[in-house]
């Protein structure tokens, strides 16, 4: 069986010959090609090629098969040295992004964020409120005629609004002390976020996807029960409704801390939690996720991003994997993956090595 045979065949609820295995790479991807340490084989489409060349499945890398567009608002950035600016002007104000990019780990992180405070609330509502999506799948099409059998098209959603202020607009602390001082108004900006987002949700659905992804980075360190309850979860059931509908397959990407969240997670009806992060990486065990989680919900992840890097030696490395394929063999409920993402400093022979640990020790 190729990559592809053995996912779909897992999704279907049989037993394909191994454990599948697939693999994000882009972060990997991405960090050697800015440092230009890229082999010049693997650029461009040379990209889907190199999964073939490490026998790893492709189906990740961020891809939101819509445009989106603000009427009324526009966006300037500006670089200065490893920091970057961009303001959001608005008929209701102006307001200000900041980013950091850390060249050790190749990655930006955000030390502003749009929304602070009360006043931050109006120019942003005016955003959220001009919102409009056009679909886009012409890279969803190609990505399919490449892919071919060494894997599927996943296509994304918006995160859910809450997720989306979390990670991207407020911050977690900005959001809760929102809601703790102004929770109507808060609730209320949700509410058009969520009407905005149904509408580019139900584009990703109609997409030539296989798969549908809802990329929350969810991390129960962050999001409690309490607030996955009622913010999360209606969003998510209403979205994967719509998947289910159209005969495609639904996927969370939680990445961070599962205690005390994932049962609730797979209770919602996901047929796939993904970058599963087990310890010593994660706060669980690979062992007690499989006993807290629906039988019919597809666990995906298993090995993190630090063990394909130098930290960890190879026979720890084998060892490891090794002890997630005994678990991952005893059912068809499976695929090995990263947790999440194999990082700036890993090493690809351990990516090509896992395809050969798995015909050796992921065997049915």
């Amino acid at each position: 069986m190729n990559n592809r045979e053995r996912l779909l065949a897992l999704l279907a609820g049989n037993r394909p010959d191994r454990v599948p295995w697939f693999a994000d790479m882009s972060y990997w991807y991405g960090a050697t090609e800015a440092a230009g340490k890229l082999d010049e084989k693997y650029l461009g489409d040379g990209y889907f090629h190199m999964h073939r060349e490490l026998d790893v499945g492709f189906y990740l890398q961020g891809y939101f098969p819509f445009e989106e567009r603000a009427k009324g608002v526009s966006f300037e950035s500006v670089r200065n040295g490893n920091e970057v600016v961009t303001t959001m002007k608005t008929p209701r104000g102006t307001l200000t992004e900041i980013q950091q990019y850390l060249p050790v780990s190749s990655s930006y992180g955000l030390v502003k964020h749009y929304v602070e405070d009360y006043d931050d609330l109006p120019a942003f509502q005016y955003y959220i409120e001009n919102l409009s999506y056009t679909p886009n799948y012409d890279e969803a099409v190609r990505r399919k005629d490449i892919i071919g059998d060494n894997g599927v098209v996943v296509c994304y959603t918006p995160r859910t609004p809450f997720m989306q202020m979390i990670t991207t607009f407020s911050g977690v602390e900005n959001l809760i002390y929102l809601l703790m001082d102004y929770p109507e108004e808060v609730d209320e900006l949700l509410s058009v976020m969520e009407e905005k987002y149904d509408v580019a949700a139900a584009m990703a659905v109609d997409s030539p996807a296989e798969m549908v992804m809802i990329p929350q980075n969810l991390s129960s360190e962050v999001v409690g029960s309490r607030y996955y309850e009622k913010y999360l979860r209606p969003c998510e059931k209403k979205w994967i409704e719509k998947i289910k509908n159209a005969g495609k397959y639904s996927l969370i990407h939680m990445d961070g801390t599962l205690k005390g969240l994932i049962s609730e997670v797979a209770e919602t009806g996901f047929d796939i939690i993904e970058a599963v992060t087990p310890a010593p990486v994660g706060d669980m065990t690979l062992e007690e996720v499989t006993n807290v989680v629906l039988e019919d919900t597809i666990i995906w992840g298993g090995v993190p991003g630090t063990m394909f890097t130098p930290m960890v030696s190879d026979d720890d490395f084998e060892k490891f994997v090794i002890e997630i394929l005994t678990i991952m063999k005893t059912k068809p409920r499976f695929v090995l993956g990263v947790a999440d993402q194999v990082p700036p400093d890993g090493l690809l022979s351990r990516v090509k090595a896992v395809a050969t640990l798995i015909e050796r020790y992921g065997k049915y």
